[in-house]
């Protein structure tokens, strides 16, 4: 895995009138990014540069994680609005029930709008010793799906879960276990995690294929109601000691540095 450090350095815009949407230029005559520069009641405020701000206050916005196909990254509204059409458009075969909570067998709006309102709840609700890192999947911009790393009392247990989902039509492509490496790298190699867990449905071929590509032994089982019927879950644990370790190739991380403190890492 490589770590790189923040490589987009942006420039301050040169002074412009006021009321003006100002363009700072690289030289070449493109506009890399537009600053909007304001009076209030005769008084000048600087310009509002947004990504700034974001790094500053929410460091987790600038996090991405990139493998040979996929680019894993917060979503933006845009974005997210383009997964939750991913998953309006489905996630699994007709009569399967991958997840224990049933949202896949929603209709197509209220997918989509479980994937809007869940990423947003899980942001909101974040803190650095329970959190739940949503990244959507990419591959050269195009949306495919969503994977989570989250933790519980982290700071002392460090133990991570991880969850993701993907639209139909990517599923078979090895993807699903790509993008899972690249959490793990990220938990494992840049996190100081010790052990990763998961649940999985003893009928879903598709996750515990991947669990065992990457590694994970038998934890044993837990029961739990879903519908009204007991349902059976393997629980998976990979420990840190099992875990083989990310190439240069395989994942290059950007801009955890920042983010360190937001995982009590």
């Amino acid at each position: 895995m490589i770590l790189r450090p923040e490589v987009l350095k942006l420039r301050r815009p040169s002074g412009r009138p006021a009321n003006r949407l100002t363009a700072a230029r690289d030289g070449t005559g493109r506009s890399p990014r537009l600053a909007l520069t304001h009076t209030i009641r005769g008084r000048h405020l600087a310009p509002c540069h947004t990504g700034e701000i974001l790094n500053d206050y929410w460091p987790l916005a600038h996090l991405k994680l990139a493998t040979r196909r996929l680019e894993l990254r917060s979503p933006n509204d845009g974005e997210l609005s383009g997964l939750a059409q991913v998953a309006a458009n489905g996630v699994n075969e007709p009569g399967e029930q991958p997840f224990l909570t049933p949202w896949t067998n929603l209709a197509p709006h209220e997918r989509a709008l479980h994937v809007m309102q869940q990423h947003w709840s899980r942001r909101g609700a974040w803190c650095v010793d329970d959190w739940a890192l949503e990244l959507g999947v990419f591959s050269a911009g195009q949306p495919l799906g969503m994977v989570t790393l989250k933790a519980h009392n982290y700071s002392v247990l460090r133990e991570v879960k991880t969850e993701s989902w993907l639209g139909r039509e990517f599923h078979r492509q090895g993807i699903g276990t790509e993008a899972r490496r690249a959490l793990l790298g990220l938990a494992f190699e840049g996190l100081g995690a010790v052990t990763a867990l998961s649940e999985v449905f003893q009928n879903n071929a598709g996750s515990q294929g991947v669990s065992s590509k990457l590694g994970y032994r038998p934890d044993g089982i837990s029961r739990d109601v879903l519908a009204g019927r007991v349902v059976v879950s393997d629980r998976l644990r990979l420990d840190v000691s099992d875990w083989v370790r990310t190439s240069p190739v395989e994942l290059v991380v950007t801009g955890l540095a920042k983010a360190l403190p937001y995982f009590s890492a």
